[in-house]
């Protein structure tokens, strides 16, 4: 009570100083964020190179997978990105909003085997019943087999499988994972 009752009164007699002592302290904070901000980009660069080589994601748990899929994805741009794997995850283990604002939900296989049709059409259950409206995107450390790639082609909904050499692609930024749309203020312009 007494730090407000002094603050008013410094205030109220001497204002210049007080709204010189306000700008500074919030460009300190601005700063301060800014800097936190950097360094958060700086250690998610750092994870994502030191874990972009598939020898070191094929030793990785499921949860670790989930983890460094989900970092890739909030550095190529994707927002609201939220892990929910683990039990009563729906099916899905990463929801996000991509840069163009499609909303995606995100299945991860950390398998040495191959991915068959079950777990796609598994997938698309999943995307049906509680992720209405989303892109699916089915992410493995393995292959998808050739009843499971044509699952994904038959599918109702957007469907994006990546595989092994694609997912190394996509871990060292060398394929981005939904493409980005051009929009009019681009200089693009509508055709006739």
């Amino acid at each position: 009570m007494v730090a407000i009752v002094l603050v008013a009164y410094f205030i109220t007699r001497y204002p210049g100083w007080a709204i010189a002592i306000t700008t500074i302290l919030l460009a300190a904070l601005g700063g301060g964020l800014f800097l936190r901000h950097r360094v958060i980009q700086a250690r998610r660069m750092q994870f994502l190179a030191a874990n972009a080589a598939l020898e070191k994601v094929d030793l990785m748990t499921g949860p670790q997978f989930e983890q460094l899929v989900a970092e890739r994805m909030i550095a190529e741009g994707f927002r609201r990105v939220q892990i929910r794997g683990g039990a009563g995850d729906g099916g899905v283990d990463i929801t996000a909003v991509a840069p163009d604002g499609t909303r995606c939900a995100v299945q991860c296989k950390r398998y040495r085997k191959s991915v068959g049709a079950p777990a796609v059409r598994n997938f698309l259950g999943a995307l049906a019943n509680a992720f209405t409206g989303h892109t699916g995107v089915l992410i493995t450390t393995g292959h998808f087999t050739r009843p499971a790639r044509q699952e994904a082609i038959d599918a109702r909904q957007p469907l994006l499988l990546v595989e092994r050499d694609l997912l190394a692609d996509w871990l060292t930024g060398r394929f981005a994972l939904l493409p980005r749309r051009t929009s009019l203020d681009e200089g693009h312009e509508l055709a006739t």
